[in-house]
């Protein structure tokens, strides 16, 4: 099967593409396989909210929550044994990319749980916990940038794991990930953990940044209109700008010589949300290399459609996108209330999503009683 022109061309130039979805209809029928094939992709990524839609009201779940359930495992324990099984299989299935790339790529990423999001130690045995069972290489495990997270992603990597750090909205934010990631290398070293295998990824969410933003343009009317749809992209350039700095740094280079692996930025929430706006718009603004997009489906054939990519970021667009953002600030927008709202936010939908998993998961249990 021979890939996709406009996806190949993106991952030419530096992007890996990774698909925001996973399910076992989605590995038994192939599809998945085929996105490998002819999309370029190289990796997935879950979230809470993507298991929840997987596994409510698909009945391929069902013989395993039944057998389960009569083994006298409870609610949390089978959602972990079908949420892991079904990671550890697209794990195995993207072996082979995981070994070509070195472990960039071929990553299947599992997030802890999302009642842990603001406790440490909680979210570290989580990290832990998930890194064992399902116990493949090329499995990173979410960890959410929260006050409570970034001690946790120190921990995590200083233990050797390979981390997907999610939920960063704020350039801020994103510094004090890079922080953690480079104080949980110096840390695995003198553990004496081989540095080449460990990796890492720093999640920044793009479209949910103008859809809040957009809403508070609106509300103040006048030239402020004017800067919609624009401080999403703006922002994750300028966070790519954070990581040529970050990563060019005395401190990284020393780390690098001992085996260490740049932390790429990827851009994450990249669906497009208002329908007035390209439905390409944060893919063809944010190539840059390296870094990952991890897309829905729709979006991803969107791109193999018709995108037109814009030329790659650097230490200027980032400048450029600096300005961006601080024309909106002057517009009457607190970007700090903007971030922190969207950072709660997010937590709160994913804690959200993974409690109807289970009240999903024991509806289903009841079922198969009565």
């Amino acid at each position: 099967m021979t890939q996709n022109p406009r996806t190949q061309t993106l991952s030419d130039a530096g992007v890996s593409i990774w698909l925001d979805d996973l399910s076992r209809q989605r590995m038994s029928s192939g599809n998945l396989q085929e996105l490998i094939e002819s999309r370029n992709v190289v990796g997935v990524t879950t979230n809470p909210s993507i298991f929840q839609a997987a596994i409510s009201g698909r009945s391929e779940y069902d013989a395993d929550i039944a057998r389960l359930a009569g083994e006298g495992r409870d609610v949390d324990a089978i959602v972990e044994v079908l949420t892991t099984d079904d990671v550890r299989r697209a794990a195995d299935l993207f072996s082979d990319l995981f070994t070509a790339s070195g472990g960039f790529d071929g990553r299947v990423s599992i997030e802890v749980d999302p009642r842990a999001a603001h406790d440490t130690e909680r979210t570290i045995a989580q990290a832990k916990h998930l890194r064992d069972v399902v116990d493949r290489e090329n499995v990173m495990v979410k960890i959410p940038a929260t006050d409570a997270g970034l001690p946790a992603i120190t921990a995590a990597i200083a233990d050797g794991i390979s981390v997907n750090v999610t939920l960063i909205f704020s350039v801020a934010r994103y510094l004090e990930v890079i922080e953690a990631y480079l104080t949980g290398l110096e840390q695995a070293a003198a553990a004496g953990h081989d540095l080449a295998k460990i990796h890492s990824v720093a999640s920044f969410f793009v479209s949910r940044v103008d859809a809040e933003i957009d809403q508070r343009l609106e509300a103040l009317g006048g030239e402020a209109e004017t800067l919609r749809g624009s401080a999403g992209v703006a922002n994750a350039q300028a966070a790519f700008g954070e990581y040529l700095v970050a990563f060019g740094s005395e401190r990284f280079q020393a780390l690098a010589a001992q085996g260490a692996n740049v932390q790429r930025p990827l851009w994450a929430s990249t669906g497009v949300k208002n329908p007035e706006y390209p439905d390409t718009l944060y893919v063809d603004h944010l190539v840059a290399d390296p870094c990952v997009n991890t897309m829905p489906e729709k979006t991803l054939e969107a791109v193999a459609e018709h995108s037109e990519l814009k030329a790659p970021l650097s230490a200027e667009t980032a400048a450029s996108a600096e300005g961006v953002l601080a024309r909106v600030a002057d517009a009457g927008v607190d970007l700090a209330d903007v971030f922190a709202l969207l950072e709660r936010e997010g937590v709160e939908k994913f804690e959200k999503a993974w409690e109807e998993l289970l009240a999903t998961v024991s509806a289903t249990i009841d079922d198969t009683r009565a």
